[in-house]
């Protein structure tokens, strides 16, 4: 999401212009992820729990954005909703908020927190934010919709200062048959060997009884990319093989200078986790028209 606010970056064909956004503090707990973060983004990354370093957080910011893991809310998880312990660190979002009293923030999470058995976990998680003098929205995003090749739906969560101009989330921009299809995404790799620096590499784990055995349709956009599959990914539409890294990272609208720093497994993870930095670029943009108003520069703190 970080990419997206930036924006200046070039995917699937299309340039995504340089937004006035300037990253002023992030962290991840990840440190394959970090690294690749500073490596293609330049700037200092806190690495390690979010709770060993929130003392660092500058004292004010204008937005606050981030993604609380999803592990215990996901359908394909525990269950344990924010009560767990990977999801329940949305209270360090909510204390970051609280600290720094930013005029906006962007929290993003699966589609499983609005389905019935998170009802209690979406409530909490709105009822703490309104608590500390925020107006929330809620929506659910279709990836597809903003020009991204693949079918990734997930919740967007947006709070103003009790007071403010009031957010307005972005249209979306396709029509279902309109959507980017797999095959636009990925066709000219048809014929590239693997290549670890490009991260053009797959993995070579048979076909599952799960969403593993899943095969790409070339006519529209791939499955969703998941973080969790074990190697699991799915076919490509044309080749005796699973996607590559590259390929999965071109769905998830990576540009291909953005370099993964870590191997097969790693990058994986990587690349599951991540908002696709074209949605991201679009939630930015209305983030930026809600600011207008408002003059000087904008900072961004990022978890």
């Amino acid at each position: 999401m970080d990419l997206g606010f930036l924006g200046g970056f070039d995917a699937n064909g299309k340039h995504y212009a340089k937004n006035p956004f300037e990253i002023v503090w992030a962290n991840d707990l990840n440190p394959n992820a970090c690294r690749t973060y500073e490596a293609n983004l330049g700037h200092q990354i806190h690495v390690g729990s979010v709770w060993d370093h929130i003392d660092t957080m500058p004292e004010s910011c204008d937005v606050v954005i981030g993604g609380f893991p999803c592990q215990d809310i996901s359908i394909n998880g525990k269950r344990a909703g924010v009560a767990g312990a990977r999801s329940g660190l949305y209270k360090a979002m909510v204390d970051a908020v609280e600290k720094m009293r930013p005029r906006i923030f962007v929290a993003e999470n699966v589609r499983g927190l609005l389905y019935a058995y998170n009802k209690d976990s979406l409530a909490k998680v709105l009822s703490d934010f309104t608590a500390i003098g925020y107006d929330v929205s809620i929506k659910l995003y279709h990836a597809a919709a903003y020009g991204v090749p693949q079918k990734r739906e997930r919740v967007m969560i947006v709070g103003v200062l009790n007071g403010s101009v009031p957010f307005e989330h972005p249209t979306p921009l396709l029509e279902k048959p309109d959507w980017v299809s797999s095959r636009s995404a990925i066709e000219d790799l048809e014929g590239v060997d693997q290549d670890p620096e490009f991260s053009h590499v797959w993995s070579l784990a048979r076909a599952s009884s799960d969403q593993g055995s899943r095969v790409l349709n070339p006519d529209v956009p791939a499955h969703t990319i998941r973080a969790e599959c074990h190697g699991n990914n799915q076919f490509h539409y044309k080749l005796p093989r699973r996607i590559s890294m590259r390929e999965a990272a071109r769905f998830q609208t990576f540009p291909d200078k953005f370099i993964f720093h870590a191997k097969l497994r790693e990058t994986e993870r990587m690349i599951g986790n991540a908002v696709p930095p074209v949605l991201g670029w679009h939630v930015a943009g209305a983030v930026l028209e809600c600011l207008e108003k408002t003059e000087g520069a904008v900072s961004i703190a990022a978890e």
